[in-house]
């Protein structure tokens, strides 16, 4: 629960008790009231009778009702406790959660880093061996750089790499940008002329947009 929601039913609440213990002391006053007015002796025997027997229930009522208020003061109190230490458990129950999901996400991202950078070895472990070879025969030298430019593709395209396609395309905003416009009357508007940069995305997020050329007749 948010802290502006707890602190305006504590307000509230605090209110509702302040007001409760403000008619008790009402009450009690008018009690006080009622004994020090009281009259020692009656005038006639009559309502002598009827002065003592309506004085229990004029002592009582004022007694009765704050009691009462007392007890519903008491149950407010009992129950804005309660809130209180919820919303307590609440957050630490949240806060706990936020720690726990913030260090599964790290171990995650470096479970797939491992995962990527192993599946990384046999490329690099070719690249040493043509390093270390003699470079006498630039033929074979370049078919083994090809082999290892292709290995690198499919490694990395098991991991969901996939190049943005711009050859004939238009142009999208959403997966290329424009760096240059040019014109060609043999192409339409907004038709990608020529890519300067290839863009790549990763299970249909874009990672980098491709740099292209646009025409602009």
């Amino acid at each position: 629960m948010p802290s502006f929601m707890k602190d305006a039913m504590s307000k509230k609440d605090e209110q509702k008790m302040k007001e409760m213990q403000q008619e008790i002391d009402a009450a009690e006053a008018e009690e006080s009231a009622a004994e020090e007015s009281a009259p020692e002796t009656a005038p006639e025997d009559a309502a002598k009778d009827a002065a003592d027997a309506a004085a229990p229930d004029a002592q009582e009522a004022p007694e009765d009702n704050a009691s009462a208020l007392k007890a519903q003061v008491e149950s407010l109190q009992a129950a804005l406790a309660e809130k209180d230490n919820r919303v307590k458990r609440l957050q630490a129950d949240f806060e706990n959660f936020r720690r726990r999901t913030s260090k599964e996400r790290e171990e995650l991202a470096n479970v797939v880093t491992q995962d990527l950078l192993k599946g990384m070895l046999p490329i690099l472990d070719n690249f040493d061996r043509a390093m270390a070879a003699e470079q006498k025969d630039s033929e074979s030298f370049q078919k083994g750089v090809e082999m290892i430019y292709t290995q690198l593709h499919e490694t990395l395209k098991n991991d969901g790499l996939e190049p943005i396609e711009t050859a004939g395309q238009k142009f999208d905003p959403n997966f290329h940008q424009a760096v240059m416009r040019v014109e060609n009357p043999d192409l339409e508007d907004d038709t990608i002329a020529q890519e300067l940069q290839k863009g790549y995305i990763v299970k249909g997020r874009v990672i980098r947009p491709s740099m292209v050329q646009v025409v602009s007749n």
